[in-house]
Formats: structure tokens, sequence, C-alpha cells
């Protein structure tokens, strides 16, 4: 079972800060934008865990509410994809450290940190522990992207059991192998440009030209980990820098057009498919969390307010629309 997904950063003109990733999966996760208020006990399935703050993310509630990604209420975003192959988890926690399933890291970031500097710190006091997860029957994979309203950007790769943040200056994560290696292998793409590149005569032949798009000629368009992240880095470096949060909204739509898999292109052995469930888009300076299933392609967005944060003290759900909207012109 391999989870593909992809994920980047984005800053507008205007400062403000943005998460986004793809969730691309066979198993159908049923997962829908769930608010978690302050001050909750969490029964993990590495032992209780408490959390402070209060965040919004995609989710669902089995025998305890699970995050992938979200937002919490100071702006830090987080979000897990798979890392098959390479996460390395211990048996057990020390008796110094918080013991957390890989499934549960999410919620337990966003209801403890409020930075990215913040969970470098706290990231030293817990320990990922092998635990399955009862939805799927077995212990996932996972890295982690975080960034918050500063910019600030890192991942956490447990491959060994030491956690620490590993610095991501090109703010993508896709999957496996690790980051140090996606970061190396983007050499290969160095010479990539917006620009049409020069044709030349050969032997005095003069060529025709194929038209614009030549400067990204040699760009990986399959579905793998590693053309995905070359992909998004190019696309991110190269668009259109935008102004206000709808047009990075509507940006960062297009640029997870170019790693949205639909249904049917990217068979596994057994002859299911993975496809990209949903979009989810973090707002960190607006404390907002958007969410665009397979069917419909309207945002829907659910925003922290200083209400939900003061009065509500109950998870709270919000089930998605499942229906593509189509405005009649005539």
């Amino acid at each position: 079972m391999i989870l593909m997904c992809t994920s980047l950063t984005y800053e507008n003109s205007q400062g403000d800060h943005f998460l986004a990733r793809t969730m691309d999966f066979g198993f159908e996760l049923g997962g829908q934008p769930i608010f978690m208020p302050r001050q909750q006990k969490i029964q993990g399935d590495a032992g209780e865990f408490t959390t402070k703050y209060g965040f919004v993310g995609a989710g669902r509630n089995l025998s305890h509410y699970i995050f992938v990604d979200g937002v919490n209420e100071y702006g830090l975003g987080a979000a897990a994809l798979y890392f098959s192959d390479y996460a390395k988890y211990a048996e057990k926690a020390p008796a110094d450290k918080l013991g957390i399933a890989p499934h549960d890291l999410t919620a337990w970031v966003l209801g403890n940190a409020k930075s990215v500097a913040d969970l470098r710190e706290l990231i030293t006091t817990v320990q990922i522990v092998a635990k399955p997860v009862a939805l799927l029957g077995i212990t996932v994979p996972l890295h982690f992207i975080f960034s918050d309203p500063s910019g600030d950007t890192a991942v956490l790769e447990a491959t060994d059991h030491e956690l620490k943040l590993i610095e991501d200056p090109v703010g993508v994560m896709a999957n496996s192998p690790q980051l140090s290696w996606h970061l190396q292998n983007l050499s290969t793409y160095g010479t990539l440009v917006a620009d049409t590149r020069p044709l030349h005569d050969y032997q005095g032949f003069g060529l025709k030209t194929v038209g614009p798009g030549t400067g990204a000629f040699g760009m990986p368009g399959d579905y793998t980990s590693p053309s995905r992240f070359v992909r998004t880095v190019f696309n991110k470096h190269y668009s259109k820098p935008t102004t206000d949060t709808p047009s990075t909204m509507n940006l960062l739509q297009h640029l997870l057009d170019g790693v949205t898999i639909p249904k049917g292109v990217k068979l596994k052995p057994d002859g299911s498919s993975d496809y990209t469930q949903y979009r989810g888009y973090m707002g960190l300076n607006e404390r907002a969390y958007y969410m665009e299933p397979y069917d419909n392609l309207e945002l829907q967005r659910v925003e922290i307010t200083d209400k939900m944060l003061s009065d509500w003290d109950t998870p709270v759900e919000y089930p998605l629309e499942h229906r593509n909207h189509i405005k009649h012109l005539n």
C-alpha cells in the first residue's frame, strides 16, 4: 500500500504564507474538515496526549480523531506524506519521552507548537512509536512538512530514533527518497528555464521551432515522487507572483494541477488506482483550511475564529459537498 502525495509552501507579494498538498491514495480515506478546540485529551494509539491550541484540518474520527494536515490558531501548518521504505520508528518510547504513533503526530504538533522554531524544541520531547492505524491495519510510514506565518519551513523524517527538523530550502516535499536526495536530484534539471531556447542550424539545415516552452524540455512528466518534486519546484519558481489570498488560492490550485492524479492513470499491482482524493490548502496568516475533494473543485473553507477558540470545547466536523458546481450562463 503506497500513498503518493505532493506538498508545497508559497508566499505572496503581501507576505502571506500558505501550505498546500495533494492527498493521493487508493483506499477511500473519508476525510473531512474538523475543528479541534483547545485543551483536548486524545487517546492516541501509543498513549494519551493533551493539546493546548485549537486547530482545523483534514481528519477522521475512528477510535479517536486522526489528522493528516491542518493549521492551528498560531498559523502553524502541517502535512503528513507517505515515506515508504525509509521511515524507521522505535518499538517503544524511552521513559523521558512521550510516545506518539506516526498517524497521531500531526494532531500533537498542531495542538502543542506555536511555530516551526517552537517545534524544533518540542520534537525532542517525543518519540514516534511503531503502532498501526486501525483504518488500514498497518503502521504507516510517514514524513512531515511544517510551515508558519514567518515562512520558516522544515521537514521531519524519522529515519532513525533521533527526531530533528530539517530545513527545506525550496518549500516542496513529495514521497521517498529523503529530502536530501530530492534536492540533489534537482541538479539534473538545473538548466530548465521558462524561456524559449533558441534553435541552431545543423549542417546548414534551418530547424523549425516547435513553439514556446522549449526551455522546459526534459522536465519529467510521470507521477513518481522524484518527477512530481521537480515539476512542483519548477512551476512554483517560475509562476507569476500573486497579490492577495484569492489569487494565491487560484495559483495554488493550478500548481497542484501539475501533480494531481486522475482516477485510472496510476494503477497498483492489484489493479486498484491511486488518485488525488482531495487537495488541502492552509492559509497560515488567516488561520483557514480549504479542502477540495476530487468530485468538487470548489474550495470549501473553515476559518478559525476567536469565538471558536474561546467558546467551543468539543470537536466539530464539517461534511464536504461532493457535487461538481456548474454555472449556467444561459
